[in-house]
């Protein structure tokens, strides 16, 4: 029983990363389909994230809190969304 437990839950984890990778090409397609698009969209995303003291990582990995010398907050739940989707991603449309 346990083990037919672990195979679904496997394979249910399987699905959701290759629909996650998916929507990540996607999206990155989306991106260089038009640019311009994005960036407003991305923008409003960010300033509404902030808005909720929500942080955004920068390519280096630092938030706009450490740019004062505040230590980031990593533990927002959008943070770590985004580092559980890079570490199972490579190029996920620039967005930090």
């Amino acid at each position: 029983m346990n083990e037919k437990r672990m195979k679904a839950a496997a394979n249910q984890a399987v699905q959701y990363r290759n629909y996650r990778r998916a929507r990540e090409r996607a999206l990155v397609r989306l991106a260089n389909a038009y640019p311009e698009t994005y960036k407003e969209l991305l923008e409003q995303e960010k300033a509404n994230d902030e808005q909720l003291g929500k942080k955004w990582l920068d390519i280096n990995g630092t938030t706009t809190a450490s740019e004062l010398g505040l230590r980031p907050d990593t533990t927002a739940k959008h943070d770590s969304q985004t580092s559980n989707q890079r570490e199972n991603e490579g190029n996920n449309g620039g967005e930090a």
